[in-house]
């Protein structure tokens, strides 16, 4: 090392000052987009994936490599602002399963706010709730309208692609959210069954398993 670099270290009184050099300041494809990882980091997103694949949607030509660089040298030194955590995408996915008369107050109002923020699980939760209603008031004459409205949903791509495997046996499936008859009495039988072979470890036979069935009715 040369004098000038010895005398710059033991001279430094932040980290930062140790990094600085000619190659910080020469210009990057990256220069562009920093402000927007900037403020998208003070919103909270701090995966540097994630950061990468938005500035990519703004034509951002460069590699990933550079975006985690960025985030690991300049943004994790900055703090965050202070605030609720966001929900977890399980704790979404119930909300949007149960019936909103069902939903407490708490929930209910953290459901909305996430509704309102994404357009996308608005539209979803609006696809739910329908076939919801047709399967609780068994209108499965529904059915079709419904399969259109969500083949026509460009931005729900799975939904749009799961519509379709209904219409493959259409009159099946019309019955089954017609009719008042269902297996769900023989699959709850069958699921029991299955838990009692597996609290044995899977070394139960017949003979063993129909003991453990008649003993527990």
């Amino acid at each position: 090392m040369t004098l000038n670099t010895i005398l710059r270290f033991s001279r430094a009184t932040t980290p930062e000052e140790l990094l600085t050099g000619q190659w910080q300041s020469r210009a990057t494809k990256l220069d562009a987009y920093k402000p927007y990882l900037d403020q998208r980091w003070q919103e909270g997103c701090t995966n540097a994936w994630k950061l990468w694949e938005e500035i990519k949607e703004q034509r951002y030509p460069d590699r990933y490599g550079n975006v985690r660089n960025y985030v690991s040298r300049t943004l994790r030194g900055k703090p965050q602002p202070v605030g609720p955590r966001p929900p977890s995408a399980r704790a979404v996915t119930r909300w949007i399963l149960t019936h909103p008369d069902a939903l407490n107050e708490n929930d209910r109002l953290q459901l909305k706010a996430v509704l309102a923020n994404c357009p996308q699980l608005a539209a979803l939760a609006e696809h739910v709730r329908s076939f919801a209603h047709m399967l609780t008031e068994l209108q499965g004459d529904q059915l079709p309208e419904w399969s259109e409205s969500a083949t026509s949903t460009t931005e729900l791509p799975s939904l749009r692609h799961f519509a379709p495997h209904l219409e493959r046996d259409l009159d099946t499936v019309i019955a089954g959210l017609t009719q008042p008859w269902n297996s769900g009495v023989v699959e709850g039988h069958v699921n029991r069954i299955k838990m009692l072979k597996r609290q044995m470890f899977g070394h139960a036979g017949f003979t063993l398993l129909r003991k453990r069935v008649l003993l527990a009715t």
